[in-house]
């Protein structure tokens, strides 16, 4: 059996996500289909992030299992990226060895959202547009607290897929920068929990509107959340969210 790893990028607009789905479009159903026609077997495709829908990714990594015939990694680049659609890029294929497994093998992943400060006629699909000024430095205290080990409960969705999980995260870092018209919260943990990204931005930019204080964002970060303090309203946006990094 040969072992690969897919480097591979997208536009999530028009997906449900990463992880296949009955009757939804999904980049894994995409890949997987695309694989098995070049392959003509069936093919074990696993990623190492499970993006939302809506969610983008500028470097997710799959392993490819194939049985199939064997082929170099520039042929299957290519052959690949012919058969899968637009929003879908292989960027790099690799040997890999044969134990490699995308996501129990990763040590960190590191995600990007991006929080436009101006309109643009271009990005509207990768930005989530403020139309407010932000306190981008009170906002940077309040990610710096996020590094360490805490218990994110109060950022999570429950997700049916996997009852009982842990809410406990691993950060290693988080901070914003910014740029002419832009500012990106970057975020680089352990693993990440269902929409955890997503809220995290979404109490950040209340914290940054001013809506909220920082006493309120520790006790979310302690994991105490109250009905003032109801972070799933908050959610950002899927348009911003990009899986930028997964290390291994």
């Amino acid at each position: 059996m040969a072992t690969w790893k897919l480097t591979l990028e997208y536009d999530g607009t028009r997906y449900s996500g990463w992880q296949e789905q009955k009757n939804a479009r999904t980049i894994q159903g995409e890949l997987r289909q695309a694989c098995e026609e070049l392959f003509g077997c069936k093919v074990d495709l696993q990623g190492a992030g499970r993006t939302d829908a809506g969610v983008h990714a500028a470097a997710q990594v799959a392993h490819l299992k194939v049985k199939g015939k064997k082929l170099p990694p520039e042929v299957i680049l290519r052959e690949l990226n012919d058969r899968l659609p637009a929003s879908i890029a292989i960027l790099r294929v690799e040997p890999a060895p044969e134990g490699f497994h995308a996501r129990h093998d990763a040590k960190s992943r590191t995600y990007v959202y991006q929080l436009a400060t101006r309109k643009s006629a271009f990005s509207k699909k990768y930005v989530w547009w403020i139309k407010q000024p932000l306190d981008v430095e009170l906002m940077q205290k309040a990610a710096a607290q996020l590094v360490g080990r805490h218990d994110f409960r109060a950022f999570c969705a429950e997700d049916p897929s996997r009852p009982g999980e842990s809410t406990v995260v691993v950060v290693d870092h988080a901070e914003f920068t910014v740029e002419e018209g832009m500012i990106q919260f970057r975020i680089v943990a352990s693993h990440y929990l269902w929409r955890m990204v997503r809220r995290l931005v979404g109490a950040l930019v209340k914290l940054g509107l001013h809506e909220i204080c920082l006493e309120d964002f520790e006790q979310l970060l302690q994991g105490r959340s109250t009905e003032r303090l109801n972070v799933a309203q908050w959610t950002a946006p899927a348009a911003g969210l990009f899986l930028a990094e997964v290390e291994y």
